[in-house]
């Protein structure tokens, strides 16, 4: 178990689901954490909600000089947790720009951007923690998933990048792929969603994976082998399984 107290994260994407549950845990283990997303609102209720010493930040993940005068407003931090996440199921034959655009800013060059803010703070002090989020969907392409699951594999690929470039550096670089969570982005699919947990049972794995030194957890365990496995199959075979019927 690591030690949390005295510490300051910056957790993006705070304001719902698994990241406000995730601001839940890291502050009651004793961390300072500030809250950043684009409500307000619901940022001005967490920070109240929360048991340890907090605050909040609004910004627009989307917005390079937004992300980076948030940096500079927070000030050295010990970590940076990215959970921001947006999510609209899409079909390449239904294709909407709009919304695949907007699923390739939040959930990847968002993470970018922020990580780009605070990286070199920690290179200077010789020490950070960064944790990205992607996702069970971002091993290999599904139906349905255009935008989501592709902006997952690149979140994917860019941590792998990150732990190659600093595994022997003081900076802890970590990743978790969730499955299925309960919010109101899931909310959106019409089909079963096997193993899906709740918002609180993901923070507490992702909690616990970053009381570890291990780069990267996907979970469920069960469910992560399926999309795991996967990537051994040929594709004749994983589009038969797969793919569109």
């Amino acid at each position: 178990m690591k030690e949390w107290q005295g510490k300051k994260y910056w957790l993006v994407g705070a304001s719902e689901g698994l990241g406000r549950a995730v601001a839940h845990k890291l502050s009651a283990a004793g961390a300072e954490v500030i809250v950043s997303a684009r409500s307000e609102d619901r940022l001005e209720s967490l920070v109240a909600d929360l048991p340890n010493t907090a605050s909040y930040v609004t910004v627009d993940v989307a917005d390079r000089a937004a992300v980076e005068a948030a940096a500079q407003k927070i000030g050295e931090i010990d970590g940076v947790i990215y959970l921001a996440g947006v999510y609209w199921p899409m079909k390449a034959g239904e294709w909407d720009n709009e919304k695949a655009d907007l699923m390739g800013e939040i959930n990847f060059l968002g993470a970018s951007r922020v990580v780009g803010a605070v990286i070199g703070g920690m290179i200077e002090r010789g020490k950070g923690h960064i944790v990205l989020t992607g996702s069970l969907s971002g091993f290999r392409g599904l139906p349905g998933a255009i935008g989501y699951a592709s902006s997952k594999a690149g979140m994917m690929a860019l941590a792998e990048s990150m732990q190659a470039d600093l595994r022997t550096s003081p900076i802890d670089v970590q990743l978790v792929n969730p499955g299925f969570i309960k919010t109101r982005l899931t909310e959106k699919n019409d089909f079963n969603m096997p193993f899906i947990m709740t918002a609180e049972e993901a923070a507490n794995e992702v909690f616990d994976h970053m009381n570890t030194d291990s780069f990267k957890k996907s979970f469920p365990l069960i469910f992560s082998w399926v999309f795991r496995g996967s990537q051994f199959l040929p594709d004749w075979l994983y589009y038969r399984i797969f793919g569109a019927n």
